[in-house]
C-alpha cells in the first residue's frame, strides 16, 4: 500500500503540475507569483510590520493587515470592502489621476496607510474619508471615521510627533488635530488653476514627487507648494468611453511650451496665516525637485533643478525667513538625474548625497556648509534600488555605517550593502545569493525586510539583522503543491542570461525564454519584448511580475522570447544611458537589430519568422524598429506608443531632445510619422481612448499616417481606457489575447 500511495501522488502531482498558463488565469486570484506582503513598513518601535494584502477573491483588492514579530502571528486590520459602498470606490478626477500616475489605477481597496509616531495608530484613507485604527482598542472598536465631507480626502499622513494629520481638500492644505478632532485650513486659496499643497503634473508623471507638502519634525511647521497651472497651455483631450465622450480641458505642458508656476512656503501650523515664501531665485521656469526639512526643524533643504535639467542646485533655506544659501550644485553636459538619497545626520551636522558625477550614482558625504568629506562609494557600479530614484536604504549612526542597494554584482541583480560612515574602507555585501533583493530597514537600521527572488524563485520575505542573520521567514513561497504557480511548472521557461557588444563596444545584457520541450533540429518563432526607453531596466535576475508573466505565456505557445536592455535604458551609468541623448530611436533600434542579428545565428530561431512587441517608449520603438528595420521584424505590436515628442511633456522630452524650437531636426528624426510610408510589414496598434499620458493623438495621428500612405495595419482601441490599461482586469485580457493571437496568425511557419 504505502508504494502504491507513492506512486498515485507522483502521478497526481505531475497532472496538476501539467496545466498550461492563459491569458485569463493571469488576472485570476489567488496571485500566480504567490502570497506577498505588499508595502511592508515596520512600526516605529520595531515590534509590528503591516502590510497591505490581495483580498482572497480579487488581486486587485487590498486589505491592511499586520505582522506581530514577538508572536509570529498575522491579522486582518481592515477589510476595505467592508467601508466601501456596494457598488464599489467613487474615484475623484484628481484621485483617479495621481493613481494613473503612481500606476497603481488597477488596483482596489486600501493602497495606502500610515503609523503614527506610538506605533499603535494607523491611518487608512478609503473612498475619499479617513479612518484611524487603534491596535491597542479591541478589534471591534478600533476604527473610527476620522473625516466626513462629500470632497475626497488625498495624501493624507500623520505628522512626525503624531498629533495631527494632514491632507489636501478641494485644492487645499488642512490638518486635522487629533487631540480634539478641529480641523483647520492651512491655505484657504485654492481653486480654479491654483492648487496649495499638491504635486503639480510634471512633479508625479516624470520626477517621481506625489506630494506638494512636508512637516517639519517636531510638528512645529508645515512646508507647501503654491501651483498656478495658469500659465500652461490648455487642451482639449477626447476621453471616448464605451457610451459617451467626455471632453476633457487639460492643462497639459506639451514639450518646450510653458510649465505651471511652483512656489514654496513655509508655515506655523499654530499661526498659518504667518506663512513666508521661500526664496527659490530669480529664475521662475525651474523645476522644484525634493524638499525636507532638517533634524533641527528650523531649515529646509530644496532641491532646485534647471528648465533644461543640466543643473541640479541644493540650496539651504531658513524656516522662519524663508531665506536660502546653496550648498552645492551638480551640473552635466546631457542631464542630472534626480534621486530620493539625500539624508541628513542627527549626531553630527553632515549630510548624505546621490551624485552621478563621475559617470556612475554614488554616494558622498558633505558637511553643512556644503563642503565634500570624502566619497562613500565608487567604482563602475551603481547605487540603485528597485526604482533608479532610490538606493539609500539606512543609517545606523550609532554604529557608524550606511546601508544601499547596488548592482555592484552583477548589472541583473540588487544586493545591499553596507560601507563605512566615519572612516575609509571598501563597502560589505550584506544579502546573499543570486538575484533581486528589495530591502526596506527600520528607522536605527538594526533589522530589515528582505525581499528576494530570482529567474526560479518567486518573492520570499525574510526578517534579517544588521548583518544579513536571518531571523524570522516571513513567507516562504516555495514553488510546491498548493502553490498558484504549481500546476503551471512544466511549461515555466526558466530564461537563460547573457550579453552581447554593441557597436561601441558597450555591454547589452538579454534573457532568453525558450519552449518547454523544444524539439531538436526545430525553429522556432521569436517575440522580441522591449521596453528600452530611458530610466527603466527589463533583463534582471527576478521573478517578475504580470509582463514576465505573459512572456511565459508566450512561451508555454511555441514562442521563444528575447529581452534586450539596450543603450538609453537605465542603472547601467551616463555613458550608457546618454547613449541616446538628442537622438532617440537610433541606438535603441540599432541594438535590438544586433539582438536580431544573434538570434539568426542560433540554430533553434526561425530567422523569417521574428516580432517585436513594447508597450508605452516600448511601443515607440516596437514601431521605429518596423519601421526602420523591416529586414530584421516581420511583424510588431505597439501598444500606446508616442508617435511624435511633440505631443509629450517637458520634463521627460527636453532631458532627452532639448524643445522643439532648439532642436527641431532632432525632433522630426524621432518621430514615427517620419518614416510612417515606409510600412511594409503586419502591424498591431493598441491604444486606450481615454490615455492621458501618452495621448490617443499619438495613434491618431499614425493611423492619419498609414492611411494617407495606403499601409494597410492592424487597430485595436480601448473605450475608457488610460494608459495602463493592459493591467486592468476589465481591457487586459482582451488586450493580451488580442497580442498573443495576431502573433500567432502572423509569426506562423508556413
Amino acid at each position: 500500500m504505502p508504494a502504491l500511495w507513492a506512486t498515485l501522488t507522483v502521478l497526481l502531482s505531475a497532472t496538476v503540475r501539467a496545466e498550461k498558463l492563459s491569458v485569463e488565469r493571469l488576472f485570476r486570484a489567488p496571485e500566480l507569483s504567490g502570497e506577498r506582503m505588499r508595502q511592508p513598513r515596520f512600526s516605529p518601535d520595531g515590534r509590528m510590520v503591516a502590510y497591505l494584502k490581495s483580498a482572497d477573491d480579487d488581486q486587485d483588492r487590498l486589505d491592511l493587515w499586520a505582522y506581530d514579530l514577538r508572536t509570529r502571528t498575522h491579522r486582518q486590520l481592515v477589510d476595505a470592502r467592508s467601508l466601501l459602498p456596494a457598488g464599489g470606490e467613487s474615484l475623484s478626477a484628481e484621485e483617479a489621476s495621481r493613481r494613473e500616475r503612481q500606476r497603481s489605477s488597477a488596483l482596489s481597496g486600501i493602497l495606502d496607510y500610515r503609523f503614527a509616531a506610538d506605533s499603535h495608530r494607523l491611518l487608512v484613507p478609503l473612498g475619499g474619508d479617513l479612518y484611524l485604527y487603534d491596535l491597542s482598542l479591541p478589534a471591534d472598536k478600533a476604527l473610527r471615521q476620522l473625516t466626513h465631507t462629500d470632497a475626497y480626502e488625498t495624501d493624507a499622513r500623520f505628522s512626525p510627533k503624531g498629533g495631527y494629520v494632514s491632507f489636501i481638500r478641494d485644492q487645499n492644505l488642512w490638518v486635522l488635530n487629533l487631540a480634539d478632532g478641529k480641523e483647520t485650513p492651512v491655505t484657504c486659496q485654492g481653486g480654479g488653476t491654483v492648487s496649495y499643497g499638491t504635486a503639480e503634473f510634471i512633479a508625479q508623471e516624470e520626477m517621481d514627487r506625489f506630494t506638494g507638502y512636508w512637516w517639519a519634525p517636531d510638528d512645529s511647521r508645515i512646508a507647501y507648494t503654491r501651483v498656478d497651472e495658469a500659465p500652461v497651455a490648455q487642451t482639449q483631450r477626447f476621453e471616448i468611453n464605451a457610451t459617451d465622450v467626455n471632453v476633457v480641458s487639460q492643462r497639459y505642458p506639451y514639450t518646450g511650451s510653458q510649465n505651471a508656476l511652483v512656489s514654496l512656503l513655509v508655515a506655523p501650523v499654530a499661526a498659518p496665516q504667518a506663512a513666508v515664501q521661500v526664496d527659490l531665485g530669480s529664475e521662475s521656469d525651474v523645476y522644484l525637485a525634493r524638499v525636507e526639512f532638517l533634524p533641527d526643524s528650523q531649515r529646509l533643504a530644496v532641491e532646485r533643478q534647471s528648465r533644461d535639467q543640466k543643473r541640479l542646485d541644493l540650496l539651504l533655506a531658513d524656516a522662519a525667513t524663508g531665506h536660502t544659501q546653496q550648498l552645492l550644485s551638480e551640473r552635466s553636459a546631457h542631464w542630472v538625474p534626480l534621486t530620493d538619497d539625500l539624508k541628513f545626520l542627527k549626531a553630527s551636522p553632515r549630510f548624505i548625497w546621490a551624485s552621478d558625477r563621475d559617470g556612475y550614482r554614488h554616494l558622498y558625504l558633505y558637511d553643512l556648509e556644503g563642503r565634500l568629506l570624502r566619497a562613500l562609494t565608487q567604482g563602475e557600479n551603481m547605487t540603485v534600488g528597485d526604482t533608479p530614484e532610490s538606493g539609500l536604504r539606512g543609517v545606523d549612526e550609532q554604529h557608524g555605517y550606511v546601508y544601499f542597494m547596488s548592482n555592484a554584482a552583477s548589472d541583473i541583480e540588487r544586493q545591499l550593502y553596507r560601507v563605512a560612515l566615519n572612516r575609509a574602507g571598501p563597502p560589505r555585501q550584506i544579502t546573499q545569493g543570486a538575484g533581486w533583493h528589495s530591502v526596506r530597514m527600520d528607522e536605527k537600521a538594526s533589522v530589515y525586510l528582505d525581499t528576494s527572488s530570482s529567474a526560479t524563485s518567486p518573492p520570499s520575505l525574510t526578517l534579517r539583522d544588521a548583518r544579513g542573520k536571518a531571523l524570522q521567514v516571513l513567507i516562504a513561497n516555495r514553488l510546491q503543491a498548493g502553490h498558484p504557480y504549481f500546476p503551471y511548472l512544466d511549461h515555466h521557461a526558466v530564461p537563460q542570461f547573457g550579453s552581447l557588444i554593441a557597436s561601441d563596444g558597450q555591454r547589452l545584457n538579454y534573457e532568453l525564454f525558450k519552449p518547454p520541450g523544444m524539439q531538436p533540429g526545430r525553429r522556432y518563432p521569436v517575440i522580441v519584448y522591449v521596453y528600452g526607453g530611458p530610466h527603466v531596466q527589463s533583463v534582471s535576475n527576478s521573478w517578475g511580475g504580470s509582463w514576465q508573466m505573459f512572456q511565459e505565456l508566450l512561451a508555454s505557445e511555441g514562442f521563444i522570447v528575447f529581452v534586450l536592455d539596450n543603450r538609453g535604458s537605465g542603472a547601467r551609468g551616463e555613458r550608457f544611458e546618454a547613449a541616446s541623448w538628442h537622438h532617440l530611436g537610433d541606438v535603441e533600434v540599432a541594438d535590438q537589430v544586433a539582438g536580431v542579428k544573434y538570434l539568426r545565428s542560433l540554430p533553434f530561431v526561425d530567422p523569417q519568422h521574428i516580432g517585436i512587441f513594447g508597450w508605452s517608449y516600448g511601443g515607440y520603438l516596437a514601431l521605429q524598429s518596423i519601421l526602420r528595420a523591416p529586414e530584421s521584424f516581420a511583424a510588431a505590436v505597439a501598444g500606446a506608443p508616442v508617435t511624435d515628442w511633440k505631443l509629450y511633456d517637458t520634463h521627460y522630452t527636453e532631458r532627452y531632445l532639448g524643445t522643439p524650437q532648439e532642436n527641431p531636426e532632432a525632433y522630426r528624426a524621432a518621430s514615427v510619422l517620419t518614416y510612417a510610408k515606409g510600412l511594409s510589414r503586419p502591424l498591431l496598434l493598441l491604444h486606450g481612448m481615454a490615455d492621458d499620458n501618452v495621448l490617443f493623438q499619438n495613434s491618431t495621428l499614425l493611423m492619419k499616417a498609414l492611411q494617407e500612405a495606403d499601409r494597410p495595419f492592424e487597430l485595436m482601441t480601448y473605450p475608457g481606457g488610460k494608459h495602463g490599461l493592459i493591467g486592468h482586469a476589465d481591457q487586459g485580457p482582451h488586450a493580451l489575447n488580442a497580442i498573443l493571437n495576431f502573433f500567432k496568425r502572423e509569426l506562423a511557419s508556413p
